[in-house]
């Protein structure tokens, strides 16, 4: 089938020439077209430019006139953790009344509570339950998302989240990466046997998980009171041993050196970055790993936001993500995650959307197939209904998204039923 999309008031490449990454000024370039169009053959985009240079098409070319509107690639999350049961408001409240994160996770809160329930958790109610965050992702332009294991914390249960994620990327239409995040904590049960986790998630976890096929990526929480510099070191190189692409919760509480190690390792990302060192700003960008900033984060504990300026001034690749979990970032609501980005660490609209599409691509290791509009890229597109692409961050809040494009087929209309009920959900 070919899909047109023509007379858009800004069509939005954000990469030109096959660029994976950008840098320095070429980040403040978004790749406007004004009037511009896009021919889409099946999956893949095969022209793009204005709309008076549009070639011929096929008498039975679908076209979608986008008049006035934005088109732009589809957002990518490359950093969730959308496999849980169960809420947390009740933490949201503590931390009102000025409980920190680390109080209440030291009682009993935090990630050890979301543990208890995932257990408890059938996979049919972790799916549709996860299905609808899905759904919502999608009404919010989101076309590709990264899915964390990490609520499970033992062999059986890291695997039903894995097996989850695997079922509901099948599914459709959503892209879904799986990553597996079982050093999230050390459970409950090992709290006096520490290196018993570490050699049950060595031994057994990472094995079984890599046998199946079930992650693309190994993560790991490297903080002050989690895993230490050390212990992230052995998990992820015993991960790359066994085929998983290193990634890394770094400095989010603490300046521990988690960026550092993030380029020592080669990592594709490192992620969150609150307290990351002038030394492992410079070590990122060295290393080419990608600088995954998580500002609904820092906007929901309150925290002081990561030193997105210095990270671009300073050469390293900056992506964008939400860290949608239900403890300290339960939102889809992806386009305002880049609207804390502008507001609260000026970073410019062209710098945003780039992060959350290109960058964020990278942060996937799929920069060369997502994340821009270019003849050859998988064709996945936008429909907005602003006129200008940084109206998407200044008119905040509001979901601007009116049409959605996986893979060359539309697969969401706002307001022609909900993105939920397009792929299956049912109530959670």
């Amino acid at each position: 089938m070919t899909l047109c999309i023509r007379n858009a008031a800004q069509l939005v490449t954000v990469a030109q020439s096959g660029e994976r990454v950008k840098r320095g000024a070429a980040l403040r370039n978004a790749g406007v077209i004004e009037n511009g169009a896009l021919v889409i053959e099946g999956e893949r985009i095969t022209w793009v430019g204005r709309t008076s240079e549009l070639p011929g098409l096929p008498r039975d070319a679908q076209v979608l006139d986008a008049t006035g509107k934005v088109v732009l690639p589809g957002f990518i999350d490359s950093h969730t953790h959308l496999i849980f049961a169960g809420l947390r408001v009740d933490e949201f409240e503590q931390r009102l009344l000025g409980r920190t994160y680390q109080e209440i996770a030291a009682g009993g809160g935090g990630i050890q509570a979301t543990v208890r329930l995932v257990r408890q958790a059938t996979r049919h109610e972790l799916k549709q339950l996860a299905r609808r965050r899905l759904g919502r992702f999608l009404e919010f332009g989101v076309t590709t998302v990264e899915i964390k294991s990490g609520y499970g914390l033992s062999v059986a249960d890291e695997i039903k989240s894995l097996e989850v994620i695997a079922e509901l990327n099948a599914e459709g239409p959503l892209e879904l990466v799986p990553t597996f995040l079982g050093a999230h904590a050390v459970p409950a049960e090992f709290r006096n046997d520490r290196e018993g986790y570490l050699h049950l998630l060595l031994d057994e976890m990472l094995p079984e998980v890599a046998r199946r096929g079930l992650a693309e990526f190994c993560d790991v929480f490297c903080e002050t009171g989690v895993f230490s510099l050390q212990e992230s070191r052995r998990i992820l190189r015993r991960a790359s041993e066994l085929g998983l692409r290193p990634k890394l919760h770094a400095d989010e509480l603490t300046p521990l050196g988690g960026a550092e190690l993030a380029a020592e390792l080669r990592a594709v990302s490192a992620d969150h970055l609150l307290c990351v060192s002038e030394a492992g700003i410079s070590a990122l960008a060295e290393a080419g790993v990608v600088a995954t900033l998580l500002p609904g984060t820092a906007f929901f504990l309150g925290l002081a936001y990561a030193p997105a300026r210095k990270l671009i001034d300073g050469g390293a690749v900056v992506a964008l993500a939400s860290d949608c979990n239900p403890g300290t970032c339960p939102t889809e609501n992806l386009p305002l995650i880049g609207a804390m980005a502008c507001a609260q660490m000026k970073m410019l609209p062209a710098e945003t959307i780039t992060a959350l599409t290109l960058h964020a691509a990278a942060a996937l290791g799929r920069a060369d197939r997502l994340g821009s509009l270019e003849p050859g890229k998988q064709a996945d597109v936008i429909m907005c209904d602003i006129p200008d692409y940084r109206l998407l961050f200044y008119h905040f809040g509001v979901n601007h998204v009116e049409r959605v494009v996986k893979r060359g087929r539309v697969v969401h209309v706002a307001g022609a039923g909900t993105a939920a009920g397009a792929i299956g959900c049912g109530e959670g």
